[in-house]
């Protein structure tokens, strides 16, 4: 099976896809959508919707996780990522893909064994559990966290 992680962000959005056979996870691609900051906000949301559209149509993923988005200092920041993660969900849910949702605690403690965990820590583990996987940028390796959290929670449901 073909999971598809979302690590949404209005600047910067990381998408991450792996592959799944009985317990054993593989890296099928990653990489990183960046929004023209300079942009109108409903230009920078349409190339979101496009580019997850895109990525949906090339790797053809049997289900789908997003990181929740977690209340920021600035209130400016949290309602432009609400609306970054939004894009992402409506470009999932047209798919019909199944879609699940995952803390950024849930996903750094599925990998490392502790939600307080660093981002380098995240992208060590990354590195030993998708050997030679070339990361294409943090929010990308957050992506792949992502869909491996999914593969863990697929595994321990069945």
């Amino acid at each position: 099976m073909i999971i598809l992680g979302i690590d949404p962000g209005l600047t910067v959005t990381g998408w991450g896809v792996i592959a799944k056979s009985g317990s054993r996870i593989s890296h099928v691609a990653n990489g990183q959508v960046r929004t023209d900051i300079q942009a109108p906000m409903a230009e920078r949301l349409l190339e979101l919707d496009r580019v997850i559209t895109d990525v949906i149509a090339q790797y053809q993923p049997d289900f789908s996780a997003v990181e929740e988005i977690f209340v920021n200092v600035n209130p400016q920041s949290t309602l432009k990522l609400g609306q970054a993660r939004g894009v992402a969900l409506v470009s999932l849910a047209r798919a019909g893909l199944q879609i699940s949702e995952y803390p950024s605690k849930v996903v750094k403690k599925a990998l490392v064994g502790t939600g307080g965990a660093a981002k380098g820590q995240v992208q060590a583990m990354l590195g030993v559990l998708l050997p030679g996987v070339k990361l294409k940028g943090e929010d990308a390796a957050d992506a792949l966290a992502v869909a491996i959290t999914h593969a863990h929670h697929l595994g321990s449901h069945r």
